[in-house]
């Protein structure tokens, strides 16, 4: 199986990071998908949101077919969600897709591709409203929802949850469980401050009444 992660210029690094160590520690230990590719819209270097750079596998046109493809955020998301090109790609591998995924406001992208309309969803804190305001997606505050085919999680880190909870529905709890293991992502429970409790945080962040 094929599975996809795109990037674009001002991608959030961990937003891609975080799952394809997850997808390639399933592939590893537990014979997930492979091959595993990063795609972009053209084959050169992709300049991330802090700066990091990397270099895709295939670009849009020597992509395969793909059974599974994550969409990350970032600033660039604002301006690929306006990207005929990658909109294009994006409805074109969900036709046959057994999945599509985002994390953070690659939200936004599944929905300017036509994906989310009518779907639970949800994206990063601070883009909450932002995605109500498009009036045709149930937004749900939580780690990651998963609506149908289409799975989406909140902000950066969050990915992390949203790829073992895909593994765990693709393959079952106890590879994910040694996927969680191989990577020892068990986060702490601690809780620095207090800016979790803002006005503008997540609901799944507040104490339970």
């Amino acid at each position: 199986m094929n599975f996809g992660i795109l990037v674009f210029n001002d991608v959030e690094e961990l937003d891609f990071a975080g799952p394809w160590e997850m997808l390639t520690m399933w592939s590893k230990v537990a014979e997930g998908p492979s091959p595993c590719l990063i795609v972009a819209q053209n084959d050169g270097p992709v300049r991330c949101a802090k700066g990091l750079s990397i270099n895709p596998h295939v670009s849009f046109a020597d992509c395969p077919p793909l059974d599974f493809l994550l969409v990350p955020g970032g600033q660039g998301t604002r301006r690929e969600v306006s990207n005929p090109v990658l909109l294009d790609f994006v409805a074109a591998q969900a036709r046959h897709a057994q999945a599509m995924l985002s994390v953070c406001t690659g939200s936004f992208v599944l929905h300017a591709a036509g994906l989310l309309s009518g779907k639970k969803a949800t994206t990063h804190w601070a883009s909450l409203d932002r995605l109500r305001a498009l009036g045709d997606v149930t937004v749900l505050e939580e780690r990651y929802v998963q609506d149908g085919s289409v799975w989406t999680s909140s902000g950066v880190s969050a990915g992390i949850d949203l790829m073992l909870a895909f593994i765990a529905s693709a393959a079952g709890d106890e590879v994910a469980g040694q996927v969680q293991l191989a990577a020892e992502y068990y986060p702490a429970s601690v809780r620095y401050g207090s800016a979790e409790l803002q006005a503008r945080g997540p609901d799944y962040l507040r104490p339970k009444a």
